[in-house]
């Protein structure tokens, strides 16, 4: 039987399975915000800490106490720092700092640190729908979408039990992978997640790390050589499928001394930089180590602690060249990302020239299997 064959076979078994209960994640939506505006059409169901849950007509305005010690909502105070919202019937509308979105499932309000965290406890199956269209075009080939969709469902449930005893599973945002709840969610996007539905990757039965960035403009890298972590599915592959992507090849500059003021803002201290260059590379040929020299001396920074001190938008990879150094350096590059796992212009590639999508999260990530979530195993994470 082909490889093809093989796979789709697999995924038919799979797939066949009754479904699983209705599973879901802990979304970290927004942190330090000082007003959250929430909507609904229907109407909104809020349930104060340890009170009892109420329709209002909405929409609601939701602060905090001069102390910071309370909810305040359309200006009452309540005796309460948590806030349960929900939907009526339908989905929530989300306003804070210029920014909106669009949400299923339970919101919940908090009062923390500086201001207010909100919180999304949402099916799994949509929030896969609000990661895919985030972090890959719907454009592109269904097996593509596909594969963006395992990645993201796997990541999800790897970071949910890897952090039992966090207030959420995942960020929205880069830190994690990007939510935008049903922002560009369209029959593509529906498509993609549903034939998947359930299906995670897998190694020695448990969910994986599943890694991705944009475009590896080479070899994918180790996560030893970028996070420590010796990881039997995390290891470098050649990637020759990315070459159309806009970052295959950059150019970026920065001020050095933004550089030296960040550096001192995080109690490292540094006087005037007169010379940066790479210190170590790793084999796939990415800067491990940046050697500064500077007015007290020298210090050895990570590639990428230089990108996020710099900003991961002004230097897209660490796979760089020095080119010019002065008030500013100028770094030639290639590549986005940290390059670990999925390479997602490469898996766009690979889709289009008619690889399932079971082959390309196989070529991404060694040794790992697809399992449907019914089938695994109760397992710890550290």
């Amino acid at each position: 039987m082909g490889l093809r064959a093989t796979a789709c076979s697999l995924l038919a078994v799979l797939l066949a399975a009754p479904a699983s209960a209705a599973d879901s994640v802990r979304v970290l939506l927004m942190q330090d915000v000082q007003q959250i505006t929430l909507s609904a059409e229907q109407g909104l169901a809020i349930r104060p800490l340890a009170g009892e849950e109420r329709l209002l007509p909405g929409p609601l305005v939701v602060t905090t106490g001069v102390d910071r010690t309370e909810l305040v909502v359309n200006g009452d105070r309540l005796q309460t720092q948590s806030l349960t919202v929900r939907g009526w019937e339908g989905d929530v509308t989300v306003a804070a700092d210029s920014a909106s979105l669009s949400v299923s499932g339970v919101l919940q309000v908090m009062v923390r640190g500086k201001g207010l965290t909100l919180l999304n406890q949402v099916d799994l199956e949509e929030y896969v729908k609000g990661v895919v269209p985030a972090e890959m075009h719907a454009g592109w080939h269904p097996e593509a979408l596909k594969v963006q969709a395992v990645v993201a469902r796997t990541y999800a449930l790897y970071q949910r039990l890897a952090n039992g005893e966090r207030e959420y599973d995942v960020a929205a945002g880069t830190q994690d992978q990007v939510y935008r709840g049903r922002r560009g969610l369209d029959q593509r996007v529906q498509q993609a997640v549903e034939s998947t539905r359930g299906l995670v990757l897998t190694y020695g039965g448990a969910p994986i790390l599943a890694a991705f960035s944009s475009t590896a403009a080479g070899p994918t890298e180790d996560a030893m050589n970028v996070w420590s972590q010796d990881l039997p599915y995390l290891k470098g592959v050649d990637c020759p499928f990315d070459a159309n992507s806009p970052y295959y090849q950059w150019r970026a500059s920065f001020k050095l001394q933004d550089l030296e003021d960040k550096l001192r803002r995080e109690g490292i201290g540094i006087g005037p930089i007169a010379t940066l260059t790479p210190f170590a590379y790793s084999q796939a040929g990415r800067v491990t180590k940046i050697r500064l020299l500077h007015a007290q001396g020298e210090l050895i920074l990570r590639g990428e602690d230089l990108r996020r001190l710099v900003g991961y938008t002004v230097i897209p990879s660490t796979q760089f060249e020095v080119e010019a150094i002065g008030e500013s350096v100028v770094l030639s590059g290639r590549g986005a990302g940290h390059a670990v796992g999925l390479c997602q212009w490469g898996a766009k590639e690979m889709a289009d020239l008619g690889y399932l999508f079971t082959t390309i999260l196989a070529y991404y990530y060694p040794g790992t299997e697809v399992k449907h979530l019914r089938l695994l195993a109760p397992v710890a994470i550290p």
